[in-house]
C-alpha cells in the first residue's frame, strides 16, 4: 500500500535531527520514499491528515520482559533481591508456554498503543513470545534467557540455538534472535565463553543485564576478584556484539571498558529507581561515546512498558543527579528512545529515523492537546510533554498497527481477559 501522511511535523531524528513543519513523508511497499515532499509521480492508495500531528520513528524499547506483563501489581515496593529471588524467581517456575503467550501478547498491546514498534526481549518459552510478535505485527528481537544452574545450562542453550534456527528472519522479517544469557551471577564463566563464542559463530547478539545492583558487584569482587564487566572482558564476551542492560554501578575501569568494546548500554531509569538500585552514569557514557538506548525492563520491576516514561526521566534524572542542566538534553534522549535503540539492536540500517530508504515503522502523536501549546519546539515537546495516550497512529512495516488509537491486530478483549485469568492461575500456584 502507497501511503500519504500529508501537512504534518515530521521529526526525523536522522544526524542533523532534522525537524520539518508543513511536510509530507510518503510510504510505499514498506519503506519510506519520501521525507518532507512525495516522489514525482507518487500515487498515494491512502492519505492521512497529519495537520497537528507530530510524526517520528517509531519507539524502541531497548530492554524488556514482555510477558512479565502478567506480574504487574505483583511484587511492589521490595528491595532488589528479596524481590528477585523470593517473588519473582518462585513465580517463574511455575511459568507454562500458555502464560508466556498470553503475557506477550498483553505487553505487546500496551506497547502499541504507547508507540513502540520495536522491542528487545529475554524471557523463557521465546517461542510464544515470536508467535506474539507474528501475529500482532510488531517488530522484536528476541532472547530466550540463558541460565547455568543445576546443569540446565546446556538444556538453554540447545533450546535458544534451535530457536535462532527456527525463528531468526521470520514474520516478513521482523523477528531477529540473539542469546540472552542472564547475567555473570547466573551463568558460569565457562558458559559465558561458550555462549559467546556461538555468538560470534552464528553472527548473533548478546543481551545481558550487567552490573544492575551493589550486591551483584561484591558477590563478583567475592567470587572474581573482578567486577561484572572486567570480567566479562577477560571471558572474551564482549568481544561479541553485546547489549548491556543496566550498567548502574560501573567503576572507571569498568566504563572504559564499556567504551573500548563498543557496548551498547541499555539504560532504564524507572526500574532503577523502582529497585533502589541507584543511578547510572548516563552523561559520563555519552561523553566516552558509547551508544545509550532505552528500556522499561519487566513490568515486575516497572509496572507499565510506556517508553515516554523513561524518555522523560532519562532526560530529567541526570541533570539533578549531576546538578547540570545540560547533562541529557531533549535531542540525546530522543535519540536514545529511536536511533540508539535501533543501533543497539543491529538495526539502524532499517530503523530508528525518518529517512528515505528505510522501513516504515513510525508514529503519529495527536497534538491537538494543551500539553503540546505552545510549540516553540516540538522536540521539547516530545522528550518534556508528550503522553503515550497521545499515539494515534502507529505503522511498522508500513502497515497501520495502530489506527485512530485502536490495536487493529489483536483482540483487546480476549487478550486483556485471557491474560488476567492466566495472571492468578500463576500466582496461586507460586504461593500454593
Amino acid at each position: 500500500m502507497n501511503l500519504l501522511i500529508r501537512n504534518t511535523t515530521l521529526l526525523t531524528v536522522d544526524s542533523e535531527n532534522t525537524v520539518l513543519a508543513n511536510a509530507d513523508l510518503a510510504i510505499a511497499d514498506g519503506r519510506i520514499v519520501g521525507v518532507g515532499h512525495a516522489p514525482e509521480g507518487f500515487a498515494p492508495d491512502r492519505v492521512l491528515d497529519g495537520t497537528d500531528q507530530f510524526v517520528l520513528p517509531g519507539l524502541v524499547n531497548a530492554h524488556t520482559h514482555m510477558p512479565m506483563a502478567l506480574f504487574r501489581n505483583y511484587a511492589d515496593d521490595l528491595p532488589f533481591w528479596p524481590w528477585l529471588m523470593e517473588r519473582i524467581k518462585p513465580a517463574e517456575d511455575h511459568l507454562t508456554a500458555e502464560h508466556v503467550y498470553w503475557g506477550a501478547k498483553l505487553g505487546i498491546l500496551e506497547s502499541l498503543q504507547a508507540g513502540v514498534t520495536c522491542f528487545l526481549d529475554m524471557y523463557f518459552h521465546m517461542e510464544q513470545v515470536a508467535q506474539a510478535v507474528q501475529e500482532s505485527g510488531i517488530r522484536a528481537c528476541l532472547s530466550g534467557a540463558l541460565l547455568d544452574i543445576g546443569g540446565a545450562g546446556p538444556r538453554f542453550l540447545k533450546a535458544a540455538s534451535a530457536f535462532h534456527d527456527q525463528w531468526h528472519g521470520r514474520a516478513d522479517g521482523r523477528v531477529t534472535v540473539w542469546y540472552g544469557p542472564h547475567s555473570a551471577y547466573l551463568c558460569s564463566p565457562g558458559f559465558l565463553q561458550e555462549i559467546a563464542c556461538l555468538a560470534k559463530q552464528r553472527g548473533m547478539g548478546l543481551h545481558l543485564h550487567v552490573s544492575e545492583s551493589r550486591q551483584e558487584i561484591a558477590d563478583s569482587l567475592k567470587a572474581h576478584g573482578k567486577s561484572p564487566v572486567r570480567l566479562l572482558a577477560d571471558l572474551g564476551v564482549l568481544e561479541a556484539r553485546t547489549a548491556a542492560a543496566h550498567c548502574v554501578h560501573v567503576d572507571e575501569d569498568d566504563r572504559a571498558l564499556l567504551a573500548e568494546f563498543g557496548v551498547h548500554v541499555l539504560h532504564n531509569p524507572t526500574s532503577n529507581l523502582k529497585l533502589a538500585n541507584g543511578f547510572a552514569p548516563i552523561p559520563d557514557l555519552l561523553e566516552r561515546g558509547v551508544n545509550v538506548a532505552l528500556g522499561t525492563d519487566g513490568h515486575a520491576s516497572n509496572n507499565n512498558v510506556n517508553l515516554f516514561e523513561e524518555l522523560h526521566l532519562a532526560a530529567l534524572l541526570h541533570k539533578a543527579t549531576t546538578e547540570n542542566a545540560e547533562a541529557v538534553p531533549a535531542e540525546t534522549a530522543l535519540r536514545m528512545a529511536t536511533i540508539n535503540g535501533a543501533k543497539a539492536l543491529g538495526l539502524e540500517q532499517e530503523i530508528g529515523s525518518l529517512e528515505v530508504g528505510k522501513k516504515a515503522d513510525v508514529l503519529v502523536l495527536d497534538t491537538r492537546k494543551p500539553h503540546y501549546w505552545p510549540r516553540h519546539n516540538p522536540v521539547s515537546a516530545v522528550t518534556y510533554s508528550a503522553q503515550a495516550g497521545d499515539v494515534r497512529h502507529v505503522l511498522v512495516d508500513g502497515n497501520l498497527v495502530v489506527e485512530d488509537y485502536e490495536v487493529r491486530t489483536l483482540n483487546v478483549a480476549e487478550t486483556l481477559r485471557q491474560s488476567e485469568a492466566l495472571a492468578q492461575d500463576l500466582v496461586r500456584r507460586a504461593t500454593a
